[in-house]
């Protein structure tokens, strides 16, 4: 297979597989989504890490398939390729992408749809589809703006180039910045702890934020309010105000 989803202690690794540049293909696209779908239901996923391997994130769309395709074909295959990148993106769990070596286009793109991005220092990320007479079809037009602000966003689609890990973190595009080899573990360990949480109230807080920043802010501010009143229905609520109550703050257990 070439995207593989792994479980331990409630953090699902959706690992990229498909040496040696992890090139995203159709059959990569849809077993993307099958897994994010997957990882979605599963109550045994609190959190996501994306991961490639050590050495690459992702580098890209395949770009012999794509070249055999013709405008109808394209056409046919838009929406399948958004959706795939948009149910990682709707995963209701926190979600850290681990990225390593070239995060290019397609890749870039995934890399997108987490809600923190930890990369190696070694890392390079990029939208390079102008260079191809393109433009990013996989939301990164509409994610990377949305991130880092639309001039900023508008360089590095314009240009195509490719920014090294420092600059990433310095424009927004990447969180953290780690040693290659601490990257997988550092993600992990931000799954995890997050894993521990209130898992409805992560939920929540994630639609919230996701939708505000998509809206007006008085329909943000619906959203919101539904959410936060309807966290008093649950059982994680008042676990955590008992002990905050009986132990004091950040001492509460939730599974």
């Amino acid at each position: 297979m070439t995207v593989n989803l792994e479980v331990a202690e409630g953090v699902g690794t959706l690992r990229l597989d498909r040496p040696p540049m992890n090139a995203l293909d159709v059959a990569t696209q849809d077993r993307l989504k099958e897994l994010a779908e997957e990882a979605t239901r599963r109550d045994d996923v609190r959190a996501v890490v994306i991961y490639g391997g050590e050495k690459v994130f992702a580098a890209g769309a395949d770009i012999k398939e794509m070249q055999a395709m013709d405008h109808t074909a394209m056409v046919l295959r838009a929406r399948a390729l958004q959706d795939s990148f948009t149910a990682v993106a709707r995963i209701p769990k926190p979600v850290v992408a681990a990225v390593t070596g070239y995060a290019l286009g397609g890749g870039c793109e995934l890399a997108l749809c987490a809600d923190y991005r930890i990369a190696a220092d070694n890392a390079k990320l990029g939208q390079p589809e102008i260079l191809l007479g393109l433009i990013p079809g996989a939301g990164g037009t509409q994610r990377l703006p949305r991130l880092v602000g639309p001039s900023k966003a508008k360089d590095l689609i314009f240009t195509g180039r490719m920014v090294k890990a420092e600059e990433a973190l310095a424009i927004g595009l990447v969180d953290r910045v780690v040693p290659a080899a601490e990257v997988y573990a550092e993600a992990h360990a931000w799954a995890a702890r997050l894993a521990q949480g209130p898992a409805i109230a992560l939920r929540a807080a994630k639609e919230s934020v996701d939708t505000g920043v998509e809206t007006d802010l008085e329909t943000g501010l619906a959203v919101e309010r539904n959410w936060f009143a309807g966290l008093f229905a649950t059982e994680d609520r008042e676990r955590g105000m008992r002990s905050f109550v009986e132990e004091g703050p950040g001492k509460a257990k939730f599974l």
